[in-house]
Formats: C-alpha cells, sequence, structure tokens
C-alpha cells in the first residue's frame, strides 16, 4: 500500500492554476459553460483579462476618480448587499443619503439647505434629466394655469455632451443648444437672449464643460435673465449642470457665484465619482426649495413593508457609493477638499506651462480658472510632421492616455488635445509625462507621418 495517495480530483487546491481545464482551454465567451470552475481559477483568469485594460492612473481623459482610499474598498465591500431604494429594510442607508443631500445644499449655499430636497443616482447624467423632468412639470404647470398650450417646451444649452441631447428626446423637449463659434466655445448671455421665449423651461449653463474644461458665466446669464423678465414678463429658470465644477469651485473658487446664491437658479447636478472622489457610480441633484420640484414627479412606493418617497430613473441601485461618499465629506472636510482640488489645479498648470514651452502649440485652456487641467492646439503655422491624434496614440506606448478630438458643429476644424487631472496625480507624474511628450514629439520630427491633416482624422471624443 504507497504510503501517500494521490487524489486525482482537479479541483484540489494543489493544483496550478494554469494547469486547470479552464486556463488550457478558450473560456466560453459567447454561450454559458456547461461545467462550474474553480473560483479561484476563474477569478486569476479575469484578472489577467483586465492586464489588457489601461492603467487607469495615467489616463487623463476620463473625468471619473480613479484612486480611492483602501476604506471606501472596505466600506464598499460592507455595503455589496445593500439595496439602497429599499430604505425600509436599511433605513441608516437612507438617512446617509439624505445627509449627503443636505450638505450638498449647504455647500451650494440653499437658502433652506437643512429642508431642501434632492437624491443620489447612478451619475451625474441621470441627475441632469431628473433637473430638466422638473423644469419641464413646472413650466407645464404654469402655462396650464394661464390657459396656454404646453406641447413645444423646448430647453437652452451652451455645447453640451449626450446626456442632454437624450433628456431633450427622451421626453420630447426641443433643445437649442448655442453652437460654439470661432473666438467664443462657451454659452453667453447675448447667445442665450437670441433663443429664448414663453416655450423656453429652462436655461442649463454647464459649470465645466466637457470640451474646453472651463466654466460658462452662471451669473452673467441669471443677470441677463433677470433684465429679460424686467422687459418682458418671461420668468425663465436656469438648472445648473455641475456635474465636475460643483465638487471644485466651492473649495478653491468661492468667489464665482454661480449655485442657489443666485435666486434663478432652481437645481443642481453634480457627480460624485467624479472631483467627488467617490468610486462609480453616483451622482447627486439638489433643489433650491421643496417647492422646484413638483410633488407630481415624486412616488410614494409600498415596497417590502414600508411606504417611501422615489424620485429617479432607476429603482434598484447598490448603497455603497452613497455611503463612500459620506466618508468622503466627512473624511476630507472642506479644508481637505480644497487641499486636493488646489494641488489638482496647480498640476494643469504646470502642465499647461511645460506645454506652452514646447513652442508647438497654442493653448485653449490655461489650467486656472476652472476645472483641473489643460487643453492645447497645434499651431496653425508650422508642420511638426504628426497630428494631435498621432500623438495621442504615441503616447499610449508610454500608458498615457489624453484625449484628442474635434470640437463640436462651426468648429469641427479646431482639433484640440485635452488633459484632466484627478486626485491621486501628482507633480513628479506631470513632470513624467511631459518627459514622455517631449519624447514623442523628438520620435515624430525623426519619423514623420505622411498623413499631416488634423481635420483628416476621425471626429472622436473621448470623454
Amino acid at each position: 500500500m504507497p504510503l501517500h495517495l494521490v487524489d486525482s480530483d482537479k479541483n484540489n487546491s494543489f493544483f496550478d492554476t494554469y494547469a486547470e481545464s479552464a486556463a488550457t482551454n478558450s473560456i466560453p465567451k459567447f454561450k454559458i459553460a456547461e461545467e462550474p470552475n474553480d473560483p479561484t481559477v476563474i477569478q486569476d483568469l479575469l484578472i489577467d483579462e483586465l492586464l489588457l485594460d489601461g492603467n487607469a492612473k495615467q489616463n487623463l481623459a476620463t473625468f471619473c476618480q480613479t484612486d480611492l482610499d483602501p476604506q471606501i474598498h472596505y466600506l464598499m465591500d460592507k455595503c455589496i448587499d445593500k439595496n439602497m431604494i429599499d430604505k425600509d429594510e436599511y433605513p441608516q442607508t437612507a438617512e446617509i443619503e439624505n445627509r449627503c443631500v443636505h450638505i450638498l445644499a449647504d455647500l451650494w449655499n440653499s437658502p433652506q439647505s437643512a429642508d431642501t430636497i434632492g437624491c443620489s443616482t447612478t451619475g451625474s447624467s441621470e441627475a441632469a434629466m431628473l433637473g430638466g423632468l422638473a423644469l419641464k412639470w413646472k413650466w407645464r404647470e404654469k402655462r396650464r394655469k394661464e390657459g396656454k398650450p404646453t406641447d413645444k417646451p423646448n430647453i437652452i444649452t451652451g455645447p453640451v455632451q449626450i446626456c442632454w441631447h437624450k433628456f431633450a428626446r427622451y421626453f420630447d423637449v426641443e433643445i437649442r443648444e448655442i453652437p460654439m463659434e470661432h473666438g467664443r466655445l462657451l454659452m453667453t448671455p447675448e447667445e442665450v437672449l437670441k433663443r429664448v421665449d414663453e416655450n423656453t423651461i429652462g436655461v442649463v449653463p454647464t459649470f465645466g464643460v466637457t470640451f474646453t474644461l472651463e466654466y460658462e458665466n452662471v451669473k452673467a446669464i441669471s443677470d441677463a435673465l433677470d433684465q429679460l423678465q424686467k422687459e418682458t414678463g418671461l420668468d425663465i429658470p436656469i438648472h445648473v449642470d455641475a456635474a465636475s465644477g460643483g465638487f471644485v469651485a466651492p473649495f478653491i473658487q468661492e468667489d464665482i457665484v454661480w449655485d442657489f446664491r443666485l435666486p434663478r437658479v432652481k437645481s443642481i447636478n453634480t457627480s460624485g465619482h467624479k472631483f467627488g472622489l467617490s468610486p462609480l457610480g453616483v451622482g447627486w441633484v439638489v433643489w433650491r426649495e421643496k417647492e422646484d420640484l413638483p410633488e407630481e414627479l415624486v412616488f410614494n412606493v409600498n415596497y417590502l413593508g414600508g411606504n417611501m418617497p422615489t424620485f429617479a430613473l432607476n429603482f434598484s441601485r447598490p448603497g455603497g457609493q452613497i455611503i463612500a461618499q459620506y466618508y468622503n465629506l466627512l473624511r476630507h472636510g472642506r479644508q481637505g477638499y480644497a487641499r486636493i482640488q488646489q494641488a489638482c489645479l496647480d498640476h494643469g498648470i504646470y502642465i499647461a506651462e511645460e506645454v506652452e514651452k514646447l513652442g508647438l502649440f497654442d493653448l485653449l485652456y490655461d489650467g486656472k480658472s476652472a476645472l483641473p487641467g489643460a487643453a492645447w492646439m497645434l499651431k496653425k503655422d508650422i508642420n511638426p510632421g504628426f497630428t494631435l491624434y498621432d500623438l495621442s496614440d504615441r503616447m499610449r506606448s508610454r500608458g498615457w492616455q489624453i484625449a484628442s478630438y474635434s470640437l463640436p458643429s462651426n468648429c469641427e476644424d479646431m482639433v484640440i488635445q485635452r488633459v484632466l487631472i484627478r486626485h491621486g496625480f501628482s507633480h513628479d507624474l506631470a513632470q513624467l509625462m511631459i518627459e514622455d511628450l517631449k519624447r514623442c514629439i523628438d520620435y515624430f520630427q525623426k519619423h514623420p507621418v505622411t498623413n499631416n491633416s488634423d481635420s483628416d482624422e476621425s471626429n472622436s471624443f473621448h470623454h
């Protein structure tokens, strides 16, 4: 009889992961597997596949947070089974969501921050749509009281990302998007006044434009609408899309008046998983006062034994991101957020200054007055031997993801390159990025590409 028995069961832990059948054969990609597999083996195979993704810390194209405290990972794990919509089962998660709403209302200078209303969402896009819906319902209610038709609502925006086009299409609202023009890339009061009428449900300035990182001037637009009301009686509200700026300006640009300090601003949306420092995906929408959210849009749902109000496009959602948002608000506080956002802003300014020194680029945004980052274009009177698309592609060889894209309507001939700086980025990384940029430029000067027309490149925009 042998002294040692060898178990031939392949599922025993002493078998090597890469000798298991799941690793020595193609894993199923288009239909479910017939038999179960060892969980550790499957975990390792998926981790290997994910190595093919880019390095999130070097992704300077995304707005989304990629650097998270270990405590957030722990909290997310503890909340993985919490359905935040079930407020009867998870009342403390609901309470923490409510606290976040009121903290944001106070941060944005709501006159009734302790009593106003708001909610979490899966991201700022959903939050923006909820703000738009409230504008439409308030406008429709007013028109009905006046005995006027309600079939042609419109909304005024500057150059916006796709979520506002989705809102307009899904909820049957005409979008009057102010196109960019050479010499004017943002919404202005003059352009707003050209487009508003009695069917305008609201004006939506973007506080942190996706394309250029700049803030649209909410106060100037509000002042213009105040004057319009004095002259015509038209009372047009404002919803501020502060997806990114809502977590930046209150801490390091307090002199900019953009929020509920302006009575015409009725609602604001933001993204917790951008400069709010939380994991994907959580957004927030807050109304100036309870009266600014029509009661008809709030559903009272009897769910698992409890009656609860709900206002969202999504229903069942995880609670971890909400807890993580509250963690960040407590962990960093006003001073902590200010230090983080200022550090990010400083890195963007440094990159802008170094790029300008290269002599090949014109700065479109110098990083000083809005979101942390920078944007530039190739000078028109030079032939560097590459396009910005070529440069972005070459930078990927060192792991850097840098956005290059042409601007929207009327400015399609303007191709820009943009970096966005988020928490988790250091001055040392900024220096390394600039050195790699120089190396890539030097490569193209030695090996110029044949196609040197930016306008011939694909119109691709990285969000």
